[in-house]
């Protein structure tokens, strides 16, 4: 993210993932509600503490990377959970009746 639009986008989309309301992170963030509307339009410059207050309320930190390893973490999907590799026991006991009740 290069400007303060982006950063703002950003955060109305996890205010919206998250289901928090302005005023609700306002109140946990401790910002005056001018000050919140300022941060989410992407039009007022703020301070790091603001952001990082903003932040820390929708479950983020902010962190400095190299930005090679920025453009790699770009995509949303970069820290999508993956599917497990390895069956669990119940799976592996629930796919062994199936082949037992198939077999009657």
């Amino acid at each position: 993210m290069h400007t303060l639009s982006q950063i703002a986008g950003f955060l109305r989309d996890r205010l919206k993932k998250t289901g928090i309301t302005q005023r609700a992170l306002g109140d946990r963030s401790g910002l005056a509600r001018r000050t919140l509307t300022g941060v989410l339009s992407g039009e007022a410059d703020f301070k790091v503490t603001t952001l990082v207050a903003v932040l820390d309320c929708l479950g983020y930190e902010l962190a400095f990377v190299p930005k090679g390893a920025a453009a790699g973490m770009a995509a949303d999907t970069a820290f999508a959970p993956t599917k497990p590799a390895v069956k669990t026991r119940v799976q592996s006991a629930r796919e062994k009746l199936r082949k037992d009740s198939d077999e009657q």
